[in-house]
């Protein structure tokens, strides 16, 4: 498995593409106007306290207040509260909590009018970007995250991610992390400092207390909302989270951040520097590998699947809803189970992919087409969890249900990635969308592939006017490309009469083929 990076920068925008085995399965976008991404710390004032809801809406700088729910303040409250204090007026100089009094624990039942009051200053930290209509959701369970471990201030708990499977590994990873943290922080030892060394963590460690540091001095006589510690830019915070062995290729077209990434990977993997490379060419970087074309028969409604199989994907305020559909695929399978079953494994996958691709949050619920054994219903469910195991958000996925449908649960942190794959009809006047071109001609695609494989002395294709223009111009053009592959030369007729997405096959005798 070989997974890649692609970086593309413009003036005020960042895209990161990430790609395993060639295939676009990650896309994000950093934009410099972006003043409330997760991670975020502020310190801000309370603005309202609302007892009927047990939360506080507290005032970032949003043009909406920031929720704060009871259970988001974290049992350390109390201390925060009288650090804050302290720190503000300038009564406190020693940041490193050693000779700190901690106060009692909240009480985690207890109401939020008993634990906060309007006007007050508190340290809080965005969990949830604005989405919708909403303001940011954020917590005073401060936690700074770096490569190796998560820094957790007011905190004496050392835990480890579940994701470590070795309970040997557990307990040396525990024992060292224990002996060089400081009093008065806990500490979350991620995934990746699995075989790590205690100079490695140490250096870790080190450098989030550094960070901390930097933040409180900003605290003595700050103006209420003022953000205090900023995430780190964007591509290094992805290659702080996903970066492991199995990269080989960080591409990245503009050479100040080509500085900053190699300046980074260098820091946290010396041995993988090499990886990083510096594109100067003259077609635009996601062009030439292909993400743009992957981009554009990704994102949309309907999504193509191998084998004539697609996907319909509609959003909708309350939750996301997938239908499967078997589409025009050839039968080789013995019965209607077994196809139902080849189906459903082909659709899970990609499912898993476009989750991760437009970041869809909150409730996924998924039709696949009704298979009729019990072990049948179980091999997907397994097959779709492990599918979506190196998926980063945390999630949850319900065994199917008595009418089939699949439940997911994803967490949502920021805005859905959405990407227009429409373009303006030519044909009508009054703002008409339809499908940009290259969508069509990936289901063309697939289904020559298929059609190919039989024994078909001539092939004709019936299209819209648009895309066969579309296939038979230039050079070269998709048509030739079909037959420098194939060695089967594809005859394409413009119909008037058909839709602009309708297209059909047929034989040397004139028969349609399915």
């Amino acid at each position: 498995m070989n997974k890649e990076l692609i970086v593309r920068s413009s003036s005020d925008i960042v895209d990161f593409a990430l790609l395993k085995d060639g295939k676009l399965i990650e896309l994000h976008k950093d934009e410099e106007d972006n003043n409330f991404a997760v991670g975020d710390i502020f310190i801000a004032k309370i603005r309202k306290v609302m007892p009927g809801l047990n939360a506080a809406f507290v005032n970032v700088g949003y043009e909406k207040d920031g929720f704060l729910h009871y259970h988001d303040l974290g049992p350390q409250l109390p201390s925060l509260m009288k650090f804050i204090k302290r720190v503000s007026t300038g009564k406190l100089r020693d940041y490193t909590l050693k000779d700190f009094l901690m106060e009692k624990d909240l009480d985690k039942h207890g109401k939020i009018a008993n634990a906060i009051k309007s006007n007050q200053s508190i340290l809080v930290q965005v969990v949830k970007e604005p989405i919708s209509t909403k303001g940011p959701r954020i917590s005073s369970e401060l936690s700074i995250a770096g490569r190796y471990i998560v820094l957790v201030p007011f905190s004496n708990r050392i835990s480890i991610s579940q994701k470590i499977e070795s309970q040997e590994e557990k307990d040396r990873l525990k024992r060292l992390v224990k002996s060089i943290t400081p009093k008065g922080f806990g500490v979350i030892i991620r995934t990746v400092a699995e075989g790590k060394k205690v100079a490695e963590l140490d250096s870790d460690l080190q450098n989030l207390l550094n960070r901390w540091t930097a933040m409180c001095k900003k605290l003595y006589k700050a103006h209420h909302p003022t953000k205090v510690l900023g995430e780190m830019n964007k591509a290094s915070s992805i290659l702080r989270d996903i970066f492991n062995d199995s990269f080989s290729n960080i591409t990245v077209d503009d050479e100040e951040l080509y500085i900053q990434v190699k300046d980074y990977v260098q820091q946290i993997a010396p041995k993988k520097e090499s990886i990083v490379k510096h594109y100067k060419n003259g077609v635009p970087i996601f062009e030439k590998f292909g993400i743009e074309r992957q981009i554009k028969t990704s994102f949309g409604r309907t999504v193509s699947m191998a084998r004539g199989a697609y996907l319909v994907i509609e959003h909708t305020e309350a939750l996301h809803v997938v239908d499967v559909n078997s589409g025009n695929r050839s039968n080789k399978e013995k019965s209607q189970e077994d196809t139902a079953l080849e189906v459903n494994m082909i659709s899970a996958q990609e499912i898993a992919r476009q989750l991760r691709l437009r970041d869809m949050g909150g409730i996924i619920v998924i039709d696949f087409i009704d298979m009729g054994r019990a072990e049948n219903r179980k091999k997907l469910y397994n097959y779709l969890r492990d599918e979506m195991k190196d998926d980063k958000a945390k999630h949850k996925i319900l065994p199917p249900s008595k009418f089939g449908l699949v439940q997911i649960t994803r967490q949502r942190v920021r805005p859905e990635r959405n990407i227009k794959t429409k373009e303006e009809n030519p044909n009508q006047i009054g703002g008409a969308e339809i499908e940009a071109p290259i969508k069509v001609v990936e289901r063309i695609n697939q289904d020559l592939e298929r059609i190919f494989k039989k024994d078909y002395k001539k092939i004709t294709l019936n299209a819209h006017p648009f895309i066969a223009a579309f296939l038979t111009k230039g050079f070269p053009s998709p048509r030739s490309k079909w037959f420098f592959e194939h060695k089967k030369w594809v005859k394409v007729l413009p119909r008037d009469a058909y839709t602009y997405l309708e297209y059909h096959f047929f034989d040397k005798d004139g028969n349609k083929i399915k």
